[in-house]
């Protein structure tokens, strides 16, 4: 058999954040939550058709202040805001206790999965078709700008005599991803025939995460290799430090663009005499010089050229007469 999981509870304390919060020590811990789910029950119930998709309690040590929820602010306000006032009054009573009642407005109704759960089971209770009710729930999911989202029906559908399980899904739910930012909600329909559970599950992408701390940019050299790297940093000179200031040379100053360049003083020096060219005497009695040497890059040449097959000359043929 498989294991369910919460998603709300799978996340708790890593990305999720508690519904209830407060603290008290183990005698007083009971009644408070016994408290805590009669006061849960009683707003669903009143609160039925203003579209109560959460409940957020947090205690101090003589107050309770309770966050809602809801798609429908003005039914829980009313004219004048005397329905909130009258339901001050009776948290009050329950608790014995300064009650504060905060109100948030839920922009996107189909992207809360218990609102979206109640909407299909509200469908079941009026004899609509579960699979007609679930294939518009998905659609108007969708279109709200979820990722994905999936629905679940189990009960006696369509009047059947055994109960049995419907469900359908559109995009991608990650319910094993912890990242993920999956709501779940789940009610019930109350029909002729029994009870029908409806669980519904959004998925509306990541939670926001914080980007890595980047790393601590090196200190670079100055660009003036005359001032100290130690001083630079703004640290006291070290050894290492000045045996590396020793080591690199400071450049040379840079000549003014205006300036002229000074004549060179210096001597060139002397240009080597070249050798004069061997001259044998004719036997005529002139001159005529003497034959140069053949250079190793002419030898070459001509091994080159030996290695290469020569042609067959062709022997010209003699006419008899």
């Amino acid at each position: 058999m498989g294991h369910k999981v919460h998603p709300n509870g799978f996340r708790l304390g890593v990305y999720r954040n508690w519904e209830a919060k407060w603290f008290a020590p183990d005698k007083e811990y009971k009644p408070l939550l016994l408290e805590d789910v009669r006061l849960r029950r009683m707003l669903m119930i009143r609160l039925k058709n203003a579209g109560l998709a959460r409940i957020e309690t947090e205690r101090s040590s003589s107050a309770l202040t309770i966050t809602l929820h809801t798609a429908k602010p003005g039914i829980v306000i009313g004219k004048g805001g005397t329905s909130v006032d009258q339901l001050r009054d009776e948290l009050e009573k329950i608790t014995g206790k300064r009650v504060r009642v905060t109100i948030q407005e839920i922009k996107k109704p189909e992207l809360a999965a218990q609102l979206v759960a109640e909407n299909v089971a509200a469908q079941l209770e009026k004899r609509i078709a579960f699979r007609r009710a679930i294939k518009q729930s998905l659609m108007k999911t969708m279109r709200a700008g979820a990722q994905g989202v999936k629905i679940r029906v189990k009960g006696r559908l369509g009047g059947s005599e055994m109960a049995r399980v419907e469900w359908n899904r559109e995009g991608r739910v990650p319910l094993h991803t912890l990242k993920a930012d999956i709501d779940f909600g789940q009610t019930e329909a109350k029909t002729t025939f029994g009870r029908i559970g409806v669980s519904a599950w959004v998925y509306t992408g990541n939670f926001p995460t914080e980007a890595p701390p980047k790393p601590a940019a090196a200190v670079e050299e100055p660009a003036d290799a005359g001032v100290p790297v130690a001083v630079a940093i703004g640290e006291a000179p070290s050894p290492l430090a000045e045996l590396v200031q020793a080591a690199v040379p400071a450049p040379a100053p840079e000549a003014a663009p205006a300036a002229v360049a000074a004549p060179v003083t210096a001597e060139a020096p002397a240009a080597k005499p070249k050798r004069a060219a061997r001259v044998t005497k004719a036997a005529d009695g002139g001159e005529k010089p003497a034959p140069k040497r053949a250079t190793r890059t002419r030898a070459a040449a001509t091994t080159e050229k030996s290695d290469a097959p020569k042609a067959p000359r062709a022997r010209a043929v003699k006419k008899k007469e």
